[in-house]
């Protein structure tokens, strides 16, 4: 058996930068083991998996595709940087002639969309509460030692604790902190967290970037993320908050770097684009 492949650099428009992403195209079912295999073989942060969802489905010209995530280790709900990869995929490799492709998820129907030279993601927004920081105490010491921290915020929907460092900082601070993630699957006493995402807020002329940030996610098999377009669907939200704006852009700052526009809309939804770079066409041979 043969299955069509694809490196996909998502958040950048240059090749080796962004997040990479595997991307499968199923013309037929696939064993369910296969799945996490092929994703283990990949061996990137995701591997997604494009199925047709019903006979007579083509992925040049059907507008609705079933879509999984695999990380190395485990599925996983939500991933924004592979769900650009796929819609990048089908629209600049497959042609896709529609103006918007739907992705039927384990999140439901997730909409992308192209702008230009952008793809766009129509993401849920999820909320992050105040966090007790007793509770957490010893997982933050592990990641940013005796730095200062602003805000802690937990999201359930997606278990990520969210840490604003202090405004003091600057990008470069978070740029150069030197984090061991595995560090927090010892010092993480809940159990009710799947990723890490550290933040510190941008330039306030106005100009640049809105907020930074990094996102750790050991629990899942992921140290560091390079662009996480899942945790910027609860950044948005904080950032939203806190800076009185609906449209901002970010810059994920782990070593690779990418860039995502964002615009938070009035139903509980955000719009996140990105750019993509498609570096490696190949087959799977089974």
């Amino acid at each position: 058996m043969q299955i069509p492949i694809f490196t996909v650099d998502a958040f950048t428009n240059r090749p080796f930068s962004g997040n990479p992403a595997a991307v499968c195209l199923l013309e037929n079912d696939l064993d369910e083991d296969l799945h996490q295999k092929i994703a283990a073989e990949m061996n990137l942060s995701e591997t997604a998996f494009i199925r047709k969802l019903k006979p007579g489905d083509d992925f040049t010209k059907s507008s609705c595709f079933g879509l999984r995530w695999f990380t190395p280790a485990s599925e996983v709900p939500l991933c924004g940087h592979a769900t650009l990869a796929s819609a990048a995929v089908l629209f600049h490799v497959q042609k896709n002639t529609n103006s918007v492709l739907t992705f039927v998820t384990l999140s439901g129907e997730l909409k992308a969309r192209q702008v230009k030279d952008h793809i766009v993601l129509d993401l849920p927004l999820y909320t992050a509460y105040p966090q007790e920081l007793k509770e957490v105490e010893e997982l933050i010491k592990a990641a940013v030692g005796d730095m200062s921290v602003q805000d802690i915020r937990y999201s359930p929907d997606t278990k990520k604790l969210l840490l604003r460092l202090s405004d003091t900082y600057d990008r470069s601070v978070l740029e150069n902190l030197k984090v061991n993630a595995q560090h927090f699957l010892s010092a993480e006493k809940t159990g009710k967290l799947k990723g890490l995402i550290l933040t510190v807020k941008g330039n306030s002329s106005g100009k640049g970037h809105d907020f930074y940030s990094r996102y750790f996610a050991p629990w899942v098999g992921i140290l560091e993320d390079p662009v996480t377009g899942s945790a910027h669907a609860v950044l948005s939200s904080y950032w939203s908050e806190q800076l009185g704006k609906k449209e901002m852009l970010a810059f994920q700052c782990s070593r690779r770097g990418g860039e995502l526009k964002i615009s938070v809309r009035g139903d509980g939804r955000v719009d996140i684009a990105g750019q993509s770079a498609v570096v490696l066409k190949g087959n799977l041979t089974l």
